[in-house]
């Protein structure tokens, strides 16, 4: 059953909303500043973060990022020009391509995360505030 909302309650939807917004924002400057567009700092994430010793196929980083199977093809053969990624076969079925980050890739990832991870260690307190009051 839900209950009737107030004004506080949507006063703090709304700057939980706009700290997500600013959270984004910053992460998206963070990508520009080490080089990247905040669409390949995505990728590069949706690879490394994929589950399983194989490398991610397209299809699967399409689903992580939603985004349709041919945006992504375009969006690796950027990154993969740009020295972030590789295709490779798989080892069981040649007719899949599987993708991996290049070392490059992955000094840029790794100095990337540690930054949004101290970001977000710093906002978690304000977000949980921010979310106490919005329980159904």
């Amino acid at each position: 059953m839900s209950r009737d909302l107030d004004d506080a309650d949507y006063r703090r939807l709304l700057q939980f909303r706009i700290s997500l917004r600013r959270f984004l924002h910053w992460s998206e400057e963070q990508a520009e500043r080490a080089g990247l567009t905040p669409a390949q700092h995505q990728l590069l994430l949706a690879i490394r973060g994929h589950q399983g010793e194989q490398g991610p196929t397209i299809g699967d980083v399409a689903g992580y990022l939603l985004l349709r199977h041919h945006s992504v093809v375009g969006l690796v053969d950027r990154a993969e020009r740009a020295g972030l990624v590789q295709r490779r076969e798989d080892q069981g079925d040649r007719r899949v391509v599987r993708l991996r980050l290049t070392s490059q890739g992955e000094g840029l990832l790794q100095q990337l995360t540690s930054l949004h991870l101290e970001e977000l260690q710093r906002l978690t307190p304000r977000i949980q505030d921010l979310s106490q009051g919005l329980e159904p």
